[in-house]
């Protein structure tokens, strides 16, 4: 009866699940943003024309750096960027690289991707020394965007990793403990019109205390009922939507961006041109991952997780309190979810799927790093951002996750426990 209740769990929840994705949309368009490092570019003309150079139709980006220009039917369209409306001080990156050939299939939407750059730092026609420097530079730029986003998927995997280890829960609402914690920053931020720096730790509280809340009120009692653990992912993911839905329903569709730190000026460091935010934004989540992973490698409560994760029988009979450290893994998972989050919204707009598109990497990266290991998320998660982002250097930009994911398949072949995990006796 159990295993039939388990049965008919999943298939509702699968069923959920495809009645919620989002369906191909009605017409075909081709669209895009324009950034430069990290910052949305406003007034830029694109036109886009047939094959034949016929005329389609054109648009102007806006204040968030998106255009977009619906076509008549699939096929392939020429794609131009108009340089002459770029704003004083940005270029493309690849001068000869102002008309893309783009092909659009029936039904669906386009993304065209313009790379832009400082003036005098852009490609294009130049000496073979030239091109080899600005390859070089490039892969430097691309490797600190890896470590960037790395440390950002880390903060979230390190959650992650810890409720995985102590409580073997494989939880797919993870990514939505993201977008709360980017969401009551933006609130506070935007809404109520405190520094985004004081919103930030306002949202760090409240994400520790959602965490702590959801395993006081609905994971713990799961666990005292005897669910098991399939049954718990799958509700974890019904979980998912519920909460991805109630963000759509007060937030809305659109993203948004923060009030603070919108258009800072790239400053440039050696080879590589960034905005002064993603340089601190990286010194604060280094220094809270160190100072996590260092808590649990020297406190009581870290010794008492670990001791939990290894064997929780056996804690429990030398007198710790399971159900106790269990929540403190939750408050501080919430916690650094939440900050996280924030990172996140940082580098980009604050929307209701954020943690949802991010969840995949952050899976790849506990379980490349070793599942349960928090240094082992670490490790996992800056090798999975420096693949996503180094590989754009041979593969277009659409495929650049395909990386990430070969390299977390080649490590599962040759070392299922991951790259910090142990090996366990199976049966």
């Amino acid at each position: 009866m159990r295993r039939a209740v388990i049965a008919f769990t999943a298939f509702l929840g699968g069923l959920v699940f495809l009645l919620s994705s989002p369906a191909w949309a009605d017409g075909e368009a081709l669209k895009g943003t324009l950034q430069n490092q990290g910052q949305p570019v406003n007034g830029v003309k694109i036109s886009v024309a047939g094959e034949d150079g016929k005329p389609v139709g054109d648009a102007t980006t806006g204040a968030d750096g998106k255009w977009e220009v619906p076509v008549p039917e699939a096929g392939t369209y020429k794609v131009t960027l108009d340089q002459a409306t770029l704003p004083q001080g940005v270029a493309l990156k690849f001068k000869d690289r102002a008309t893309l050939n783009v092909q659009v299939y029936d039904g669906s939407e386009r993304n065209v991707l313009f790379a832009l750059a400082p003036a005098g730092q852009q490609g294009g026609a130049a000496s073979a020394s030239s091109d080899s420097s600005s390859f070089w530079d490039r892969v430097a730029q691309l490797t600190f965007e890896g470590f960037n986003l790395g440390l950002i998927i880390a903060l979230a995997a390190m959650g992650l990793s810890l409720v995985f280890g102590t409580t073997g829960l494989t939880n797919f609402a993870h990514g939505e403990l993201l977008t709360f914690g980017a969401m009551c920053a933006y609130f506070f931020n935007v809404v109520v019109g405190l520094p985004l720096i004081w919103a930030a730790v306002i949202s760090v509280v409240i994400g520790g205390v959602f965490g702590y809340g959801q395993d006081r009120f609905f994971w713990g009692r799961l666990r005292k009922r005897g669910s098991s653990l399939v049954a718990m992912m799958i509700i974890s993911i019904g979980l998912a939507l519920f909460l991805r839905y109630i963000f759509l329903f007060f937030f809305g569709g659109e993203g948004a961006p923060f009030a603070d730190y919108n258009a800072q000026p790239g400053i440039q460091v050696g080879p590589i041109s960034a905005a002064p935010k993603n340089f601190i934004a990286m010194g604060i989540e280094l220094a809270v991952l160190i100072v996590v992973g260092l808590a649990l490698l020297k406190t009581r409560v870290g010794k008492a997780a670990r001791a939990v994760a290894d064997n929780p029988a056996l804690a429990a009979s030398s007198g710790i309190n399971v159900d106790g450290v269990i929540r403190i893994i939750w408050t501080v998972g919430g916690a650094i979810a939440s900050l996280a989050g924030v990172m996140l919204g940082l580098s980009q707009n604050v929307s209701y799927q954020m943690g949802f598109q991010i969840l995949l990497l952050v899976f790849a990266g506990v379980t490349l790093g070793g599942l349960g290991t928090a240094f082992g998320a670490l490790v996992g998660s800056i090798v999975v951002g420096l693949f996503i982002q180094l590989s754009t250097v041979v593969v277009p930009t659409e495929l650049k996750t395909v990386g990430a994911l070969l390299v977390l398949i080649l490590v599962m072949l040759f070392r299922p426990q991951g790259i910090l995990g142990r090996r366990e006796r199976i049966g």
